[in-house]
């Protein structure tokens, strides 16, 4: 699995790396676009952490690059507008955070620069045709989120020995929430466990699954990757805690939030990562 994490991230930066690069003075201001499907406070920390990234290589906000975020506030019928209103700012990139975001991207331009993050499996989704080879304007990222979820099922089941029955937490605006749950349930069918799926769409469904997982006897939850989810980590991390639940996240988020462990790629890093990518491509549209 590290492997394949590892293949990912060199892929992107080889890709950017394989550009011709400039020492020239930049004639103007790069700009990059970024895309997110939550809302600023929810994305905060992943902003941040690619700011650092940005600022590592030298590139300083309102000095010399310029950031536009779009923020889709979850209203995900938002994100294709705000993609093109992007687009029509002619960024030089467009930094996507998560699935949503980077297909509502791929539809409006097949030119700019995509570099994804949060992505769980572009090749499912259609974003890339090979981890080693993406080919088109997309590149960046992955958390590989269908693997890791039949893993995350299994460190479940040794937290909790006689387990039996566990409620899951998804959501099916997710781009790959099938073959995510495809995954759980080949887990599931190895481990003898019996799966109670609740589909989470919004704040307004948490109290609902919890109370759906406690009335269905479930022993403990595992919550699947997903801006819907994410967003309300906190919400949900304190759900887990009151219905006296151990719970299994997909994100280091929500530990900081309260809940109890979380298995799977670190977000914030990955968000940092990207500034190789970025970098690069300033670096060879300067040039052209």
């Amino acid at each position: 699995m590290k492997r394949k994490i590892t293949a990912v991230a060199l892929s992107a930066m080889l890709l950017a790396l394989s550009y011709s690069a400039s020492a020239q003075q930049p004639t103007k201001i790069p700009r990059i676009g970024f895309l997110v499907a939550v809302s600023p406070s929810a994305a905060a920390a992943r902003i941040e952490a690619f700011r650092r990234g940005l600022r590592e290589l030298g590139y300083v906000e309102a000095k010399n690059i310029v950031l536009e975020s779009r923020y889709a506030e979850e209203k995900l019928d938002r994100l294709p507008a705000l993609a093109a209103e992007l687009v029509r700012l002619k960024v030089d990139i467009i930094v996507t955070a998560g699935g949503q975001a980077t297909r509502a991207a791929k539809q409006v331009t097949p030119t700019i620069p995509i570099v994804m993050t949060n992505d769980p499996d572009p090749i499912g989704s259609g974003f890339v045709a090979s981890l080693a080879r993406p080919a088109g304007n997309i590149t960046g990222l992955s958390t590989l989120a269908p693997e890791l979820s039949g893993k995350r099922l299994e460190l479940l089941r040794e937290i909790v020995p006689k387990l039996s029955r566990v409620a899951v937490l998804g959501s099916s605006t997710q781009p790959a929430a099938a073959q995510t749950l495809r995954e759980v349930e080949l887990a599931a069918g190895a481990l003898k466990l019996e799966l109670q799926y609740t589909d989470v769409r919004g704040p307004k469904d948490i109290e609902t699954a919890f109370r759906a997982a406690s009335k269905g006897r479930a022993e403990a939850v595992l919550v699947l990757a997903g801006p819907s989810l994410g967003a309300h980590r906190t919400q949900i991390s304190d759900a887990a805690v009151k219905s006296r639940l151990p719970a299994i996240y997909p994100q280091t988020e929500y530990t900081e939030a309260g809940g109890l462990v979380y298995y799977g790629a670190n977000t914030p890093d990955l968000d940092r990562q990207r500034r190789y990518v970025c970098g690069q491509n300033f670096e060879r549209r300067q040039a052209r």
